[in-house]
């Protein structure tokens, strides 16, 4: 990680709610707090992994990051600035230092362009080629920067395997050198053998570009392998955050546990003695703080 003091990225009770149903006279009458609340930071070159189960506000806080969604309260700090209330004009310089890879590799990939110009195209929206040579030339470079022969750049995205129009998301993503990458279970749609390939080019492009990230996932053996420090979501809101060694070693909220518990074990007589432990999904009550039980740990309690 980079020496600098400051984040890289600060979030400060970031909130998403919304309203499902409305009255007759249009005013809420229900509503899903998606996010609620959640504060933590990346450093420079940090991994952060943030895990929880499905419908935890995950996604949606990947989302407000990126400014794919407008929060209902909470700032954004990127290098210092504030950005979750800017304009689409003043967001685009931001954009080229915080790019996105998404779940399914094969829906974020347009079927009727070339992978080559979908892969180039973030290079000529931001005006970092000046001919169609060079993009070329830029494109076939990335390309072999995440393992995959330049000659396929012609090639359709159903042409590939899933492992490989991964590699061709993560290609795009790093195309214009960010400093921050939101991984948004990058992992989940592919097959098992694949997963920790993908895992390895994340980390050997980490150690090369000096990328930070925001890794959400469930997969507790990745985040463990990826990540430096990891943050359980529940509901909305972060019970429990610190580094990898902690939160694994010494998981002090109840979910955390079970998450954990939940975990396989690939060892077969291990396995076979594993008991899960098990946990009421309710929602952390209203009062409920994080509290710091030693450096750098923190796990939610009642206030």
């Amino acid at each position: 990680m980079n020496a600098t003091s400051a984040p890289l990225l600060r979030v400060e009770g970031l909130t998403k709610h919304f309203h499902t149903s409305k009255n007759l006279f249009g005013k809420p009458t229900h509503t899903v707090k998606a996010v609620d609340g959640v504060s933590f930071e990346i450093g420079y070159g940090e991994t952060l992994g943030l895990v929880g189960e499905s419908g935890s506000g995950k996604s949606t806080t990947g989302r407000l990051i990126l400014r794919l969604e407008n929060p209902t309260a909470g700032q954004v700090f990127f290098e210092g600035q504030e950005i979750s209330r800017l304009g689409a004009h003043a967001m685009s310089p931001i954009r080229k230092k915080l790019q996105v890879v998404f779940q399914d590799p094969f829906s974020s990939l347009n079927p009727r362009l070339r992978v080559g110009d979908s892969v180039g195209e973030p290079l000529q929206t931001h005006g970092l080629v000046s001919s169609t040579a060079e993009k070329k030339e830029k494109v076939a470079a990335l390309f072999k920067q995440v393992g995959l022969d330049p000659k396929f750049m012609d090639r359709f995205p159903h042409q590939f395997s899933g492992g490989q129009r991964q590699r061709i998301g993560i290609a795009r993503a790093i195309a214009l050198g960010p400093k921050l990458i939101v991984a948004d279970e990058p992992i989940t749609a592919l097959d098992v053998s694949i997963q920790a390939q993908i895992v390895n080019l994340f980390l050997d492009l980490q150690e090369e570009l000096g990328m930070a990230y925001l890794f959400i996932a469930h997969d507790l053996g990745m985040v463990r392998h990826l990540c430096h420090r990891v943050a359980v979501m529940l509901r909305g809101r972060i019970v429990e955050l610190g580094s990898t060694e902690q939160v694994f070693a010494n998981p002090q909220h109840p979910y955390t546990r079970a998450l954990i518990s939940a975990a396989p074990i690939p060892d077969p007589d291990r396995e076979a003695l594993r008991r899960r432990i098990p946990y009421d999904l309710v929602p952390p009550p209203p009062g409920a703080v994080l509290q710091q039980v030693e450096p750098g740990h923190w796990a939610l309690s009642a206030a």
